[in-house]
């Protein structure tokens, strides 16, 4: 199953954007002032030219930001000044949104005249090529993960971040706020912002206007922080599991045993899913801590349900001997 969702519109990553948010943290200086930094980056893998230098590039990837360390300074520096200027046109002439060169060394004027007619703008940054990329790369996986919109209530309950989905006025806000009261953490309500990091790794945020209010029907908009404190809230948890709430259906046929459990499929990410229906009397909050408590206790190699079918199948054999 793949649960319903609208992508977020795709904010472009320009150079400017980079550079005006790791300056300092990276220490970076523009070399092409000419150069205007409008390009866009659009892949978040950041490398080093390598054999492109040597001049082999069957291999070279275009579009990624590249990065000019001491091996590939020290490389260039040996070579005679036609052979320099023609392996740097080549490099250039791919689509390079931006080259960086690091540890603050220095660049040779022919670089920077040739990235220039290129368009490509060359910054440097101050601190170590090794550091250059430990900060860097989180930063552009962050700015460029695959986003999108989902209708529903995210929650942080033992840890675990429980998204509630359903119809609307099914009761998703009601049962965060009383999670709420119970000393657990909201993270969003009614839109949550989610993005995939890495493969399999979902984290839900909410929109940056809305922060931490919630529309409570019949109270209205309320602001958990400044009526539960900073300890209610949190700004971001990764999404765990899909909590799906629909009023009782008896036609509906809903899991007994928990042996087969359902998923749902958020950018590309299966994330479990769990199935509540909802009756006069049912206590949805108590439910959705266990449902926390339980994903907890499978993450850590125990499944009750497994383990009672187990030992009931074990203890019927026994007694048909």
């Amino acid at each position: 199953m793949t649960l319903r969702s609208s992508d977020a519109p795709v904010t472009p990553l320009t150079v400017s954007d980079l550079f005006a948010t790791k300056r300092e943290s990276l220490e970076l200086e523009v070399l092409t002032p000419e150069v205007p930094l409008d390009g866009v980056i659009a892949n978040p893998d950041i490398s080093s030219p390598g054999l492109a230098l040597s001049g082999f590039t069957q291999r070279f990837v275009a579009g990624r930001p590249q990065v000019l360390g001491e091996t590939e300074m020290t490389y260039l520096a040996t070579l005679g000044a036609v052979e320099l200027r023609l392996r740097l046109a080549t490099l250039l002439s791919f689509e390079i949104p931006v080259l960086f060169v690091t540890k603050g060394l220095a660049v040779p004027s022919v670089l920077t005249e040739l990235a220039t007619e290129a368009e490509v703008p060359v910054i440097r940054s101050r601190v170590t090529t090794k550091d250059f990329f430990f900060r860097i790369k989180p930063f552009l996986e962050s700015a460029l993960a695959p986003t999108t919109h989902l209708h529903g209530s995210l929650a942080d309950v033992y840890g675990v971040g429980l998204l509630f989905i359903g119809k609307s006025g099914v009761g998703k806000s009601e049962c965060v706020l009383d999670l709420v009261e119970r000393g657990h953490r909201l993270v969003a309500d009614d839109l949550v912002l989610a993005s995939r990091r890495g493969s399999d790794v979902l984290i839900g945020r909410g929109h940056p206007l809305q922060r931490h209010h919630m529309e409570i029907r019949g109270v209205g908009i309320i602001d958990i922080q400044k009526l539960f404190g900073v300890r209610a809230i949190r700004q971001q948890k990764r999404i765990e599991v899909i909590v799906q709430l629909e009023h009782w259906d008896e036609t509906h046929n809903y899991t007994r045993t928990g042996l087969d459990q359902e998923t749902t499929e958020v950018l590309g990410v299966e994330l479990p899913q769990v199935t509540v229906p909802l009756n006069p009397g049912k206590n949805i909050t108590v439910i959705s801590e266990v449902v926390a408590m339980n994903h907890l206790l499978r993450f850590s190699g125990v499944d009750s349900a497994k383990a009672f079918d187990q030992h009931l199948r074990s203890y019927l054999e026994q007694d048909f001997e």
